[in-house]
């Protein structure tokens, strides 16, 4: 019996079709390891940015700035890894199930860990009063959930307006997962022209609140505009980034980008920039203009370092694949030692880590760590399972 050929058979000439199409398409991308490494260098930042921020003055006061990085980062990655893929059959429910798995097994742990530390501490808000077990509970399931609370209500179990209060830092992760919505269902539809209106409309938003502010560390708590300022604060440098993936070219020469890219995010944040209270819009400027200005800079830097050694990729992927285990479990522990120093919520008994930094230096260390082991035997895995069950049933 002669063989069927696939110029006869259209399901196999299009399966045949769909794979050259993602060879292709995975031939002709290369992978910026070094945006992997300033992933990590971001995420180590926001954790010694958290640990001094206990203490009476903040060595690195706009650590913060890191998650702006973020978001650019965010944005040029999804729109570089993803834009072509739906003209090669990516469906929307594909791409969630994909951010998915790529998101949330950390998520989980970290809504544990979060739980776990405010019983520790002894279940009780900033201001020292008691949350029954019911109420804790009900927070976790929230923080699993990604579902943020609203001040005052039953899941806001500290009482300082936060968003996640079992693990502050998943705000921004609850605007990733805004961005990614959004992305999939408008964002990548838009002309270059259009997502740019987009882009300059929100950066004004950004703008105006940064300087009227004095800063552009908002978007954690819904109060003051809260909602408000956290959307455009995510969506003006996640469009930022789509519109460079778009427009990428590589510079020519460039060398050594994770060295300088690292010790300028590193300068950003250590730089004391302050226009003091009768100026403060001088710090929200300053702020401002790194996220508009510098940090897609660093980017494209980054991704136009084509001749990294092979001793730097490595170490860039590795500190990338560090970074989002980092950033979605560390802050529990700066709560315990927040608690430990006698912090409140009105941020009145700060005090300096020189008088405990045996566990400051401690929680640099034993966070990167626990972190390391959660990507080795939880994340890892548990991503590599969901991404086959699929093809296992």
């Amino acid at each position: 019996m002669k063989p069927q050929s696939s110029a006869s058979n259209p399901d196999l000439q299009s399966s045949l079709s769909a794979l050259d199409r993602s060879l292709q398409s995975s031939i002709s991308k290369p992978r910026y390891d070094v945006l992997d490494g300033l992933r990590g260098v971001a995420a180590l930042m926001v954790l010694v940015f958290h640990v001094f921020d206990a203490c009476s003055e903040n060595i690195i006061p706009h650590g913060y700035l890191a998650v702006d990085m973020f978001f650019v980062l965010s944005g040029f990655v999804i729109g570089y890894s993803y834009d072509s893929r739906w003209a090669e059959g990516l469906t929307v429910g594909r791409f969630f199930r994909r951010r998915l798995i790529r998101l949330h097994p950390m998520v989980l742990v970290g809504a544990l860990i979060g739980t776990a530390a405010f019983l520790i501490q002894g279940s009780v808000g900033w201001d020292g009063t008691p949350v029954s077990f019911g109420r804790v509970m009900l927070a976790m399931c929230c923080t699993m959930l990604m579902i943020p609370a609203l001040p005052g209500t039953a899941v806001e179990v500290r009482g300082f307006g936060e968003f996640f209060p079992l693990n502050g830092p998943f705000w921004s992760l609850f605007y990733e997962y805004i961005g990614n919505i959004l992305y999939a269902l408008l964002l990548r539809r838009l002309s270059t022209r259009l997502l740019t209106v987009v882009s300059a409309s929100t950066g004004l938003c950004v703008a105006y609140a940064a300087i009227t502010n004095g800063y552009l560390g908002f978007g954690w708590g819904a109060a003051d505009g809260g909602w408000w300022f956290g959307f455009v604060r995510m969506l003006f440098p996640y469009t930022v980034g789509m519109i460079m993936a778009r427009n990428f070219r590589p510079m020519k020469g460039m060398k050594h980008a994770f060295l300088w890219c690292s010790l300028t995010i590193l300068l950003v944040g250590f730089l004391p920039v302050s226009g003091g209270e009768s100026a403060a819009w001088v710090s929200g400027l300053y702020d401002f203009l790194c996220v508009a200005l510098v940090f897609p800079t660093l980017v494209w830097m980054g991704a136009s370092d084509g001749e990294a050694t092979v001793s730097t990729r490595k170490f860039c992927l590795s500190m990338g694949e560090l970074s989002y285990p980092l950033y979605t479990i560390h802050y529990p522990f700066m709560s315990l030692f927040f608690a430990y120093m006698g912090f409140d919520g009105n941020l009145l008994d700060k005090q300096t880590v020189g008088q405990h930094w045996p566990i400051a230096v401690g929680l640099v260390v034993a966070c990167p760590l626990l972190a390391w082991l959660l990507l080795k035997f939880y994340e890892k895995p548990v991503r590599r399972r969901l991404s086959h069950m699929k093809k296992d049933r």
